[in-house]
């Protein structure tokens, strides 16, 4: 911090807090002044919103309190009834978004790229928007349109119909950088002031962001290491006399308790919270959608983390003191609001759903398909922590297989697990389309990403390479109808000679069509053998539209979850 500069004001007070030490050291009279009062800063943060203009049904819109009691949560229009009660509780109050707010959407925002969320935001004074990995969905040129409007999307056009000005929220990308310059794509920081006193918030995601995004969208940039970006630009901000540092960081970690409790913290964000410089007051996390307050004897290396679920379930209330004199942050609290929807619905964001749904209601309640019961996305255990083949998983493996066998000469299909965002229900939704009956809206929320079928050749080695990938990556893909394979009893491979498509051994020096996803095939996941592949061919179209293909042949059954087995 910059010495306080002696002004008229403070010079007489100091020369005669001199003078009595001077004349009667032993007296009792205080021998400086208490100095002025901290300044008071609210933070109020969240995280992992995806777009979740409408409340979120089943698990992802519910909040598990400390008890084991649950509390219904979330939804624009609550969400804005609560955090604009909580702006009223303060005098100086900024609004921060921890990364994800857009990318992984439910229908009705990703229909439109995710505008509608932008714009709700701007209407509720987002202050700072950190990237996240969903962020980098469609790649950085389409963040950038994002960020700062101008263009409608290049494919769709302006949906809306009233073209798109972008976002006011400051967007941060501190560890995200242009690979051939080392230049930040987005401001590493920012500052506000409030009352003489300076807060900095520095935002970055998580390093490991290119192994689940598109490989295409970020080709030219580099995503680096979290603490020493952190570190570089806290030293920056203390260069210029910033002392109260605040860390908006798109990574996560767990801890149990509830979720304004902090019992047996683990994960990658607690571990750079340890080691990032204790010039570091707070650090707001995400990623891994849960809760928890790390405060007073919880604090990690003296540092206050939080995380606030997703969905927009919670809102994180931090409140900070300031000195006015230092700067340094002398007081720190937190606690995680429960966005429940009991409140008065904020009738200005309500507005903005209750539009974006007309527009998008014709396209929504679309028929496409049929389903005979409920078709889960939720993975069955398959050996020790690790879960294996879902019933959604293996039908998209199956309608992508379908799409590409005559098209492409597929033999195979694998879908990844996190691809697959919502289950698919028998039960009529409330547009009335009937029993079984699947919309476009229902289809379009299991695969939110537009990602691109690609299909390449893999040799029966690398199959088995990619295989057993996932096994070092943590995650099963699900396979089509065609795989059949063996795992070892403790996990740790396919065992050798049990791989078979279409009922034949897999020969190891043979060559195999196999489709996936983009994502995918550009390595992400982890699934790094999929770069390897050869002749690859993108179909035309969007994996939904795969999907949505499958769905309408006739009405489709949950597939049997019986297509990778472990060795007894």
């Amino acid at each position: 911090m910059r010495p306080r500069p002696l002004t008229a004001a403070t010079a007489p007070a100091c020369l005669a807090v001199l003078a009595l030490a001077t004349a009667a050291p032993a007296a009792a009279a205080p021998t400086h002044e208490a100095g002025p009062p901290p300044v008071d800063v609210q933070l109020l943060a969240f995280n992992d919103f995806h777009g979740a203009l409408q409340p979120p049904s089943g698990s992802g819109g519910r909040v598990t309190m400390a008890d084991g009691s649950t509390v219904d949560a979330g939804g624009l229009a609550s969400f804005a009834t609560h955090l604009r009660q909580l702006e009223a509780e303060a005098e100086h109050s900024l609004t921060v978004s921890n990364g994800d707010m857009i990318g992984g959407s439910p229908f009705l925002s990703a229909l439109f790229r995710d505008e509608p969320t932008v714009d709700a935001m701007d209407a509720l004074g987002l202050d700072i928007a950190t990237v996240g990995n969903h962020e980098f969905d469609e790649g950085v040129d389409e963040l950038q349109r994002i960020v700062d409007g101008g263009a409608c999307h290049p494919e769709d056009g302006c949906l809306d119909g009233d073209g798109y000005d972008g976002s006011d929220a400051t967007w941060l990308a501190a560890n995200v950088v242009v690979r051939d310059t080392g230049e930040p794509i987005l401001p590493p920081y920012v500052v506000h002031r409030f009352d003489g006193v300076e807060v900095g918030v520095i935002g970055l995601t998580l390093d490991e962001t290119p192994s689940i995004v598109s490989a295409e969208g970020i080709a030219d940039n580099e995503f680096l290491d979290e603490v020493a970006t952190i570190n570089r630009y806290t030293a920056e901000l203390q260069a210029d006399g910033v002392e109260a540092i605040v860390v908006s960081l798109h990574e996560g970690g767990e801890a149990g308790g509830g979720p304004n409790a902090c019992e047996e913290p683990t994960g990658p964000a607690f571990d750079i919270a340890e080691r990032v410089t204790d010039a570091v007051d707070v650090v707001l996390t995400g990623h891994y959608h849960n809760g928890y307050v790390c405060q007073g004897e919880d604090e990690v290396d003296g540092k206050l983390v939080t995380q606030a679920l997703s969905n927009g379930r919670l809102i994180t209330d931090v409140d900070l003191q300031v000195d006015r004199r230092t700067g340094d942050v002398v007081s720190k609290a937190a606690e995680n609001v429960v966005v429940s929807r009991d409140v008065t619905p904020d009738a200005e964001a309500q507005a903005l759903v209750d539009r974006y749904a007309a527009l998008a209601e014709p396209i929504a309640d679309e028929p496409v398909g049929a389903v005979t019961a409920d078709v889960v996305r939720a993975q069955e255990p398959l050996v020790g922590d690790l879960n294996g083949e879902s019933p959604l998983g293996n039908l998209i493996a199956d309608a992508q297989l379908a799409a590409t066998d005559d098209e492409a000469g597929a033999v195979a299909a694998f879908m990844n697990p996190g691809g697959v965002r919502a289950d698919l229900l028998q039960a009529s939704s409330d547009a009335g389309e009937g029993e079984g009956v699947v919309t476009f809206g229902e289809a379009f929320e299991v695969q939110p990403f537009n990602n691109l079928l690609t299909t390449l050749d893999l040799t029966g080695a690398q199959l088995y390479a990619l295989l057993d990938q996932q096994f070092a990556v943590g995650r099963v893909l699900a396979p089509s109808d065609s795989v059949r394979y063996t795992v070892a009893a403790d996990g740790s491979a396919v065992v050798p000679g049990s791989l078979t498509i279409g009922g034949t051994a897999v020969d190891t020096a043979a060559t195999y069509r196999i489709t996936v996803n983009n994502f995918l095939a550009g390595g992400g996941d982890g699934f790094t053998v999929l770069t390897e592949g050869t002749n690859a061919v993108n179909q035309p179209g969007f994996d939904v539209d795969a999907l949505i293909a499958y769905l309408s042949a006739e009405p489709v059954a949950p597939p049997a979850t019986d297509r990778i087995t472990v060795a007894g």
